[in-house]
């Protein structure tokens, strides 16, 4: 996923109300608002005077014209870029499907995004193909790691998500296949669930497994140019 323009760095000054940050951009020293598109804690990512990037649109009916995209974050490891922007993962992953990236989710004809499911809910990625059970795909984006090389989910209590794997499960009791796809915007060694921080998503997740759902964790190359899905890592859950 390559971002249409050129992201504008800046220094974060905070977050506040989950999804506003004021930035000082480097270019004027100009404090700036920010529209932070990211509902969770940014647990470790939100650290005063952290290098950001941004992405800037030109169309008018906007309120704010910055959306914040990247944070550069010290996990012990030294310092490594993670995508914060959680509308991303669902492209990022439609085009890593498409171009076959995956193996486990390569060979599919069709491709359709938020189709309506379940009980009022989308999945993110339908794939469809002659002759096999369409395969479902949920699509969660990944930026918690409090060990280094461990990236967690979630970082915030997440009924939504519970719902979803419970459906999936549903899915796969009918006859169908249901993936859950971890997209980690940050480098990784592996993935696990954040069971701590919330013990209900931890329980729909066994539940679902139990049932057949499927777990695939990818990591992303991250770059002020684009992201990509890069490589798999272990789902230790």
């Amino acid at each position: 996923m390559l971002f249409p323009a050129p992201l504008v760095p800046g220094r974060l000054v905070r977050r506040y109300k989950r999804f506003l940050a004021d930035v000082v951009l480097d270019a004027t020293g100009e404090t700036i608002v920010a529209h932070c598109a990211n509902p969770g804690s940014m647990m470790g990512l939100q650290g005063e005077g952290n290098r950001v990037w941004l992405s800037r649109s030109d169309n008018p009916a906007r309120k704010l014209a910055h959306s914040w995209e990247i944070v550069e974050a010290d996990f012990g490891r030294g310092l490594e870029l993670v995508g914060i922007n959680t509308a991303h993962p669902n492209s990022i992953a439609a085009e890593a499907v498409a171009s076959a990236v995956i193996p486990e989710l390569a060979g599919y004809a069709v491709l359709r995004r938020e189709v309506k499911y379940g009980k009022n809910s989308r999945v993110d990625l339908l794939l469809e193909d002659p002759g096999r059970p369409p395969c479902f795909v949920e699509v969660k984006n990944v930026h918690l790691m409090r060990t280094p090389g461990l990236a967690e989910f979630p970082d915030s209590v997440t009924s939504r998500g519970a719902k979803h794997l419970d459906e999936l499960g549903d899915r796969v009791e009918a006859g169908d296949r249901a993936v859950m796809l971890f997209v980690v915007q940050m480098a990784a060694d592996r993935f696990a669930l954040a069971g701590d921080i919330d013990p209900g998503y931890a329980a729909a997740f066994a539940r679902a497994k139990a049932r057949g759902v499927e777990a695939l964790a990818w990591c992303c190359r991250i770059t002020p140019e684009g992201i990509w899905l890069d490589r798999p890592v272990p789902v230790e859950a």
